[in-house]
């Protein structure tokens, strides 16, 4: 190492606060600048060579990013796994309320898990549950399709209904990205 490269000054490459290009300036000349303005010198791109700096309101910078995230944020729609529980013996009304707010998770964008409980005896008639599920998806076609067939898990039946749109997005998004 040479003695030079010791008591070398580090410099950085120093962009305004209106984005033009200042130049490569020591680094205390920087900050100086940076303060004459009342302004703030953060550091952009710390693996360039010479590090890049731009002088600005570093406070206001961070507002304007945690707006921007919040703005984001209350833009994307969650889809939330509902669950709907029926029974082998679900009666007709008790059917039709059902169905009738699983239509409404579904066209409010939401994934629907149904199941089918069976309880002693019940086991022995495990077709009346998938008679069930076959009506259900008959009831519900025009606003939900099956992301995962009905099975058999323990003493129940389940399967996972999504909505009809978002099945064609996804069905796009696959097209894209085969393209």
């Amino acid at each position: 190492m040479r003695v030079n490269e010791r008591i070398r000054i580090p410099q950085v490459r120093v962009i305004g606060a209106d984005g033009e290009q200042i130049g490569v300036l020591p680094t205390r000349e920087a900050v100086k600048i940076a303060l004459e303005k009342g302004l703030d010198l953060v550091e952009v791109s710390p693996y360039s060579r010479p590090p890049v700096c731009r002088i600005m309101n570093y406070g206001k910078y961070r507002y304007e990013q945690q707006k921007k995230a919040k703005d984001a944020k209350k833009k994307q729609h969650v889809i939330v796994l509902k669950e709907m529980h029926f029974r082998p013996k679900t009666e007709e009304h008790d059917y039709q309320f059902k169905t009738r707010h699983i239509r409404e998770f579904l066209e409010d964008g939401n994934k629907v898990k149904v199941m089918v409980d069976f309880r002693g005896r019940e086991m022995a008639h495990m077709d009346f549950g998938y008679k069930i599920l076959e009506r259900l998806i008959n009831d519900l076609q025009d606003v939900g399709v099956i992301e995962q067939k009905a099975k058999q898990e323990g003493r129940n039946i389940i399967m996972i209904m999504m909505p009809k749109n978002q099945k064609g997005k996804i069905e796009s998004h696959a097209k894209d990205k085969d393209q």
